[in-house]
């Protein structure tokens, strides 16, 4: 399942996505009186099919990386007479603009409605919230326990806002004023010197670089319950039991405790292995040994974590909260998301081209597919999250004005307007070339990314 799961998921996202984009040329082709021959979701061969009364052809094709609507046009075959009005490219000017357009418009609603929904239903979210601070962000005057509400006098409400906030300045050299609320809802602004930003600076690590980190929740090692016939049980653990170490090293806290065990539960073979847990009981030192379980591949010993306390908690309902909002607000709020997320991927896109950010960031159906699989397994607001976001780059990525897109097309007949008459056929299929080859080299340069992903 592990390999099923994103294929899976990356079909289903693919293939609604790709519907929606080509029902949108679909609609309007049609509302401008064009005949439409085939609407296809997939390439290559045919997997199912249905011809309509009309004489349009649906398909589902084998590669589902893409689709496309065929119309009748005479610069692809000829045209009987009496079908010439029906013809695409027959069409004035301004119906063939609005034609090209609908597809990624109809991206741009998905998007839309994605995040309307995500808003209703409700999506769990991490406030930023800092941890411990060094570097640049100490320097500025940030503290653990500060929370961001504000960068350049945008609001910002979660981590992610925040990384939209601060990694193009950071790409720019520029400073930035972050707004900060204190535990004790003090608010104040500091300067940010991402002026100052190195040329070792990555967009993957702009956090760390700056000397951020999320606030996290340790709670003491004490042992919260065990569960019954587990291996922590047998080897004689009880509620209340604090865990000093474990193989020898020294444990603080339940985050370290989720992190040694998995570490260091294994073999060579990636099999369970047997390990020594320093307890303390009632004043008393003492020493278990137990071999974890392997649970779908992840080693378990059962046990839980003790209740948080009053501090503990308050602090829990400070970093994480429910975004949710009634269908009014929520369309404001999804309309919002959407021109941020639109003016962060124009940004990065644009940084790109000019050098400033990394090509890293171009990602492949493989990446694609292990989000999908991910945000659904997280829950339906996350992937309707994903989803919203996928469909907004599918529209920005055919808007480009590249030959074989929807904007190289809608190039041409912009072009078309200004001068009167069409582009000349030989401009436009030396331009179908040099679009094909701009093409499969970001879609290598992508796939080149994913697998660099995995290998590292």
């Amino acid at each position: 399942m592990e390999i099923l799961g994103p294929i899976i998921w990356l079909i289903v996202a693919l293939g609604l996505l790709v519907t929606f984009h080509e029902f949108g040329h679909y609609w309007v082709a049609r509302r401008c009186g064009v005949r439409v021959l085939r609407f296809s979701v997939g390439f290559g061969r045919a997997l199912w099919s249905r011809r309509a009364a009309d004489g349009t052809e649906y398909r589902i094709a084998a590669i589902p990386l893409g689709g496309y609507v065929k119309m009748l046009d005479e610069r692809e075959a000829p045209v009987a007479a009496n079908e010439r009005d029906q013809a695409f490219n027959r069409k004035p000017v301004g119906q063939r603009i609005a034609i090209v357009i609908a597809g990624p418009a109809a991206n741009l609603i998905f998007a839309i409605a994605a995040f309307w929904l995500m808003f209703v239903v409700g999506i769990p979210e991490t406030r930023p919230v800092l941890g411990p601070t060094s570097g640049l962000a100490a320097e500025a005057g940030l503290r653990e326990n500060d929370l961001i509400v504000g960068i350049d006098q945008r609001r910002v409400d979660t981590w992610t806002h925040a990384l939209l906030g601060l990694i193009p300045p950071a790409l720019d050299r520029r400073a930035v004023n972050v707004e900060v609320e204190s535990l004790d809802g003090q608010r104040r602004s500091v300067r940010l010197a991402l002026d100052r930003v190195s040329p070792a600076y990555s967009e993957e690590n702009t956090l760390e670089y700056l000397g951020l980190q999320p606030w996290r929740a340790d709670l003491p090692p004490l042992v919260g319950s065990v569960a019954p016939g587990a291996p922590a049980e047998q080897a004689g653990l009880r509620a209340g039991d604090r865990i000093i170490a474990i193989d020898g090293e020294a444990v603080g806290g339940w985050q370290d405790i989720a992190r040694l065990i998995p570490s260091l539960a294994r073999d060579d073979q990636g099999q369970a292995r047997s390990l020594t847990l320093a307890l303390e009981r009632d004043g008393r030192l003492l020493e278990v040994e137990l071999r974890p379980e392997l649970q779908q591949g992840r080693p378990i010993i059962g046990i839980q974590a003790p209740e948080p306390g009053p501090e503990l908690q308050a602090e829990f309902d400070r970093t994480f909260t429910m975004v949710r909002h009634g269908p009014i607000q929520a369309l404001g709020e999804a309309t919002s998301e959407t021109w941020r997320l639109t003016s962060a991927t124009l940004g990065i896109l644009g940084r790109m081209i000019t050098g400033k950010a990394s090509l890293s960031n171009l990602s492949g159906p493989i990446t694609i597919a292990q989000m999908a699989h991910s945000s659904a397994r997280l829950g339906l607001s996350r992937f309707l999250f994903f989803l919203g976001l996928i469909s907004l780059s599918l529209a920005i990525i055919n808007l480009l004005p590249i030959p074989m897109l929807d904007g190289g097309h809608l190039m041409y007949y912009l072009v078309e307007l200004v001068k009167g008459s069409p582009v000349s056929e030989r401009t436009q299929i030396v331009g179908q070339y040099i679009g094909l080859t701009l093409v499969i080299g970001l879609m290598s340069l992508a796939i080149f990314n994913d697998i660099l992903r995995l290998i590292t």
